[in-house]
Protein backbone atom coordinates (compact mmCIF):
# COMPACT_ATOMS: atom_id res chain seq x y z
CA UNK A 1 0.00 0.00 0.00
CA UNK A 2 1.15 3.56 -0.68
CA UNK A 3 2.85 5.17 2.31
CA UNK A 4 1.83 8.77 1.71
CA UNK A 5 -1.19 11.02 1.43
CA UNK A 6 -1.97 14.69 0.80
CA UNK A 7 -3.52 16.93 3.42
CA UNK A 8 -4.34 20.47 4.49
CA UNK A 9 -2.92 22.03 7.63
CA UNK A 10 -5.77 23.21 9.87
CA UNK A 11 -3.75 24.77 12.67
CA UNK A 12 -2.24 24.06 16.09
CA UNK A 13 -3.90 23.10 19.35
CA UNK A 14 -3.08 21.17 22.49
CA UNK A 15 -4.08 17.90 24.10
CA UNK A 16 -3.74 16.65 27.66
CA UNK A 17 -2.01 13.31 28.22
CA UNK A 18 -0.16 11.81 31.18
CA UNK A 19 -0.64 14.92 33.31
CA UNK A 20 1.02 17.20 30.75
CA UNK A 21 0.05 19.41 27.85
CA UNK A 22 1.20 18.38 24.37
CA UNK A 23 1.30 20.84 21.45
CA UNK A 24 -0.25 19.25 18.36
CA UNK A 25 -1.09 20.15 14.77
CA UNK A 26 -4.40 19.17 13.19
CA UNK A 27 -4.37 18.14 9.53
CA UNK A 28 -7.23 17.36 7.16
CA UNK A 29 -5.67 14.29 5.55
CA UNK A 30 -7.40 13.06 2.41
CA UNK A 31 -9.41 11.57 1.00
CA UNK A 32 -7.16 11.39 -2.05
CA UNK A 33 -7.92 9.79 -5.40
CA UNK A 34 -5.36 7.89 -7.47
CA UNK A 35 -5.37 9.78 -10.76
CA UNK A 36 -2.49 7.98 -12.47
CA UNK A 37 -0.16 5.05 -11.77
CA UNK A 38 3.35 5.22 -13.22
CA UNK A 39 5.35 2.08 -13.97
CA UNK A 40 8.98 1.41 -14.96
CA UNK A 41 7.90 -0.01 -18.31
CA UNK A 42 6.16 3.19 -19.36
CA UNK A 43 7.60 5.96 -17.17
CA UNK A 44 10.84 4.55 -15.79
CA UNK A 45 9.80 4.42 -12.13
CA UNK A 46 7.01 3.44 -9.75
CA UNK A 47 4.75 6.26 -8.55
CA UNK A 48 1.16 7.23 -7.99
CA UNK A 49 -0.30 10.63 -8.82
CA UNK A 50 -2.80 11.65 -6.15
CA UNK A 51 -5.56 14.24 -6.48
CA UNK A 52 -6.74 16.16 -3.41
CA UNK A 53 -9.80 18.44 -2.97
CA UNK A 54 -12.11 17.65 -5.86
CA UNK A 55 -13.59 20.58 -7.75
CA UNK A 56 -16.15 20.73 -10.51
CA UNK A 57 -14.83 21.82 -13.85
CA UNK A 58 -15.86 22.09 -17.48
CA UNK A 59 -13.98 21.36 -20.65
CA UNK A 60 -15.61 21.95 -24.04
CA UNK A 61 -18.97 22.21 -22.34
CA UNK A 62 -18.65 18.87 -20.53
CA UNK A 63 -18.38 18.22 -16.83
CA UNK A 64 -14.91 16.92 -15.90
CA UNK A 65 -13.36 15.91 -12.61
CA UNK A 66 -10.68 18.32 -11.43
CA UNK A 67 -8.48 18.48 -8.37
CA UNK A 68 -7.02 21.53 -6.68
CA UNK A 69 -3.79 19.67 -5.90
CA UNK A 70 -1.97 16.93 -7.80
CA UNK A 71 1.19 15.39 -6.36
CA UNK A 72 3.22 12.25 -6.97
CA UNK A 73 4.03 9.71 -4.27
CA UNK A 74 6.79 7.24 -5.04
CA UNK A 75 5.93 3.55 -4.70
CA UNK A 76 8.10 0.57 -3.87
CA UNK A 77 8.25 -2.33 -6.28
CA UNK A 78 5.32 -4.64 -5.71
CA UNK A 79 2.93 -1.98 -4.41
CA UNK A 80 -0.15 -1.96 -6.61
CA UNK A 81 -2.78 0.74 -6.91
CA UNK A 82 -5.60 1.28 -9.36
CA UNK A 83 -6.77 4.50 -10.96
CA UNK A 84 -9.80 5.80 -9.08
CA UNK A 85 -8.81 4.14 -5.80
CA UNK A 86 -9.44 6.26 -2.70
CA UNK A 87 -6.82 6.76 0.03
CA UNK A 88 -7.67 8.19 3.43
CA UNK A 89 -6.24 8.74 6.90
CA UNK A 90 -6.75 5.07 7.79
CA UNK A 91 -3.22 4.58 6.44
CA UNK A 92 -2.00 5.82 9.83
CA UNK A 93 -2.74 4.97 13.45
CA UNK A 94 -1.85 6.51 16.81
CA UNK A 95 1.81 5.98 17.66
CA UNK A 96 3.05 5.93 14.06
CA UNK A 97 5.96 8.14 13.05
CA UNK A 98 5.49 10.34 9.99
CA UNK A 99 7.48 12.81 7.90
CA UNK A 100 5.50 15.87 6.84
CA UNK A 101 6.51 18.05 3.90
CA UNK A 102 5.24 21.60 3.55
CA UNK A 103 6.18 25.03 2.23
CA UNK A 104 7.51 27.39 4.88
CA UNK A 105 6.07 30.85 5.41
CA UNK A 106 7.49 33.45 3.04
CA UNK A 107 9.20 36.36 4.81
CA UNK A 108 10.27 38.34 1.76
CA UNK A 109 13.69 40.03 1.61
CA UNK A 110 15.43 39.78 4.99
CA UNK A 111 18.79 40.88 6.35
CA UNK A 112 21.44 38.74 8.00
CA UNK A 113 20.22 39.41 11.54
CA UNK A 114 16.70 38.12 10.86
CA UNK A 115 17.66 35.46 8.32
CA UNK A 116 20.69 33.89 10.03
CA UNK A 117 20.64 35.43 13.53
CA UNK A 118 23.81 37.48 13.05
CA UNK A 119 24.52 39.62 16.13
CA UNK A 120 25.51 42.70 14.11
CA UNK A 121 28.36 45.10 14.69
CA UNK A 122 29.35 47.21 17.71
CA UNK A 123 26.83 49.73 19.06
CA UNK A 124 29.41 52.13 20.47
CA UNK A 125 32.33 54.42 19.51
CA UNK A 126 30.46 56.17 16.73
CA UNK A 127 29.49 53.02 14.82
CA UNK A 128 25.88 54.05 14.46
CA UNK A 129 25.51 52.48 11.01
CA UNK A 130 26.95 49.04 11.85
CA UNK A 131 24.29 47.76 14.20
CA UNK A 132 22.68 45.28 11.78
CA UNK A 133 25.43 45.05 9.16
CA UNK A 134 26.80 41.62 8.19
CA UNK A 135 30.48 42.58 8.34
CA UNK A 136 33.13 41.58 5.84
CA UNK A 137 32.05 39.22 3.08
CA UNK A 138 35.38 38.89 1.27
CA UNK A 139 38.56 37.01 2.09
CA UNK A 140 42.30 37.66 1.97
CA UNK A 141 44.54 37.44 -1.08
CA UNK A 142 43.78 33.75 -1.35
CA UNK A 143 41.17 32.99 -2.67
CA UNK A 144 40.44 36.71 -3.06
CA UNK A 145 36.76 36.38 -3.79
CA UNK A 146 33.37 35.93 -2.13
CA UNK A 147 32.82 32.22 -1.56
CA UNK A 148 29.72 30.48 -2.88
CA UNK A 149 26.98 29.90 -0.34
CA UNK A 150 28.07 32.74 1.94
CA UNK A 151 25.25 33.70 4.28
CA UNK A 152 24.00 37.12 3.25
CA UNK A 153 20.76 39.09 3.05
CA UNK A 154 18.22 37.66 0.64
CA UNK A 155 14.87 35.95 0.16
CA UNK A 156 13.73 34.21 3.35
CA UNK A 157 11.22 31.37 3.63
CA UNK A 158 8.83 30.01 0.98
CA UNK A 159 10.90 26.82 0.71
CA UNK A 160 10.14 23.11 0.88
CA UNK A 161 10.65 21.94 4.46
CA UNK A 162 10.37 18.44 5.90
CA UNK A 163 9.57 17.80 9.56
CA UNK A 164 10.90 14.36 10.48
CA UNK A 165 9.67 11.69 12.88
CA UNK A 166 6.50 13.40 14.11
CA UNK A 167 4.31 11.16 16.24
CA UNK A 168 0.69 10.55 15.31
CA UNK A 169 -1.49 11.34 18.33
CA UNK A 170 -4.86 10.63 16.70
CA UNK A 171 -6.12 9.35 13.34
CA UNK A 172 -9.86 9.71 12.70
CA UNK A 173 -10.97 8.37 9.27
CA UNK A 174 -14.58 9.43 9.91
CA UNK A 175 -13.55 13.09 9.98
CA UNK A 176 -10.44 12.81 7.76
CA UNK A 177 -8.52 14.18 10.73
CA UNK A 178 -4.89 13.50 11.59
CA UNK A 179 -3.39 14.97 14.77
CA UNK A 180 0.42 14.94 15.09
CA UNK A 181 2.70 15.97 17.91
CA UNK A 182 4.62 19.20 17.36
CA UNK A 183 4.68 21.83 14.64
CA UNK A 184 4.21 21.31 10.90
CA UNK A 185 5.80 23.61 8.30
CA UNK A 186 3.60 25.97 6.31
CA UNK A 187 0.67 28.31 6.62
CA UNK A 188 -2.79 27.42 7.88
CA UNK A 189 -4.77 25.84 5.00
CA UNK A 190 -1.50 25.09 3.23
CA UNK A 191 -0.87 21.82 1.40
CA UNK A 192 1.21 19.18 3.18
CA UNK A 193 2.41 15.71 2.19
CA UNK A 194 2.31 13.10 4.93
CA UNK A 195 4.52 10.03 4.59
CA UNK A 196 5.34 7.15 6.89
CA UNK A 197 8.74 7.86 8.37
CA UNK A 198 11.64 5.81 7.06
CA UNK A 199 13.98 7.05 9.78
CA UNK A 200 11.84 6.09 12.76
CA UNK A 201 13.80 4.43 15.53
CA UNK A 202 12.96 0.75 15.83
Amino acid sequence: MVEGILGKKLGMSQVFAENKVIAVTAIEAGPCTVVQVKTPEKDGYYAAKLGFIEENGKRKGKEVRRYRYLREIRLDEGQKLEVGQKLDVSLFKAGDKVDIIGTSRGKGFAGGVKRYHFRGGPRTHGQSDRERAPGSVGSNTNPGRVLKGLRMAGHMGNQRVTALNLEVVQADPARNLLVVKGAVPGMTNGLVIIKKSRRAKK
